[in-house]
């Protein structure tokens, strides 16, 4: 047996769900179901009765749950102790793509740090692509990103709904395609910027363009660009037009420097994405932050 699998017997245990235990625990729930699988069997007896309704422990289960208990909380103890020795305070790294990272993350981190004041963060911004290699590689504690790849040791938890929409320099002709609502083949027509391999926003630009029998081969790219200031001060001097997040181009839009068309109707909206490792132990402080993430987000 392991300290994973006796946490989340005892997760089990005090909130008579396997699914509770699991949305406490950042695990699945068949995950969870392995680990108290596996104890049984190392144990030779059952330690939890199933109803429809909830989770109870039998005997055995009770007396396993006082020694369990013991440990974990022992855990925790040694966990604290060490992430404040001699002061040292607790740091959190995260990876992020552009738009979670320049658009989401600041509010975030603003409110855990009045929250929590004495924890500390190491923030990186990447592409989507390396955000999720960076978790797989156990190189950060969370990544945020745009889109998913790795399913295989990744846990994607959705907390964000963003838009992508396709922006044009504020002129008259685009003013007046508003208000044609011609269909999308005007977008084969003009000059496109794209953001870079890799970007989670370039992906999805892909599937959404392919679902209005778009592909990218099609478009006349003119450029691919990192920076997503750059692309909208390229399309705001005319340069082309460009297929970014809502949330991105917001100001923008409001001051009238750009005009905003939707990608696809009713059917843009991607998730953004927090993400872990689902193969390494959360830290406390970790787990923390992943649970007011989800609270601020009502997720």
């Amino acid at each position: 047996m392991n300290l994973k699998q006796l946490e989340a017997f005892v997760y089990v245990a005090e909130k008579k769900s396997f699914s509770k235990a699991a949305r406490e625990l950042f695990l699945t729930q068949p995950t969870i179901s392995a680990h108290i699988s596996s104890l049984e069997k190392e144990l030779n007896v059952r330690l939890v009765v199933r109803n429809t309704k909830e989770v109870n422990l039998s005997a055995e289960g009770e007396k396993l749950y006082k020694c369990a208990k013991k440990m974990v909380e022992l855990e925790r103890e040694i966990e604290e102790t060490f992430f404040r020795e001699e002061g040292e305070k607790a740091c959190i790294t995260i990876s992020a793509s552009t738009i979670p990272a320049q658009y989401l993350l600041p509010k975030i981190l603003a409110k855990f740090s009045d929250k929590y004041p004495e924890e500390q963060f190491k923030i990186k911004e990447t592409d989507s692509a390396q955000v999720v290699e960076q978790v797989v590689n156990r190189m950060i504690d969370i990544g945020f990103t745009g889109t998913m790849l790795d399913k295989k040791h990744c846990v994607y938890l959705p907390f964000y709904e963003d838009e992508l929409i396709v922006i044009t320099p504020n002129q008259e002709r685009f003013r007046k395609l508003q208000k044609d609502d011609e269909n999308a083949e005007w977008i084969q027509r003009e000059p496109m910027i794209m953001r870079e391999e890799g970007s989670g926003t370039r992906k999805e630009a892909e599937k959404q363009l392919k679902k209005k029998g778009l592909s990218v081969e099609s478009l006349n790219i003119v450029a691919s660009i990192e920076n997503q200031e750059t692309i909208k001060r390229s399309v705001e001097n005319g340069m082309g037009i460009s297929i970014i997040s809502k949330l991105a181009a917001k100001r923008e839009m409001e001051s009238g420097k750009l005009l905003g068309f939707p990608l696809t109707e009713g059917d843009s909206v991607r998730n953004i994405y927090m993400i872990y490792n689902k193969d390494i132990r959360l830290s406390h402080i970790t787990e923390k932050f992943i649970k007011m993430v989800k609270e601020m987000y009502h997720y």
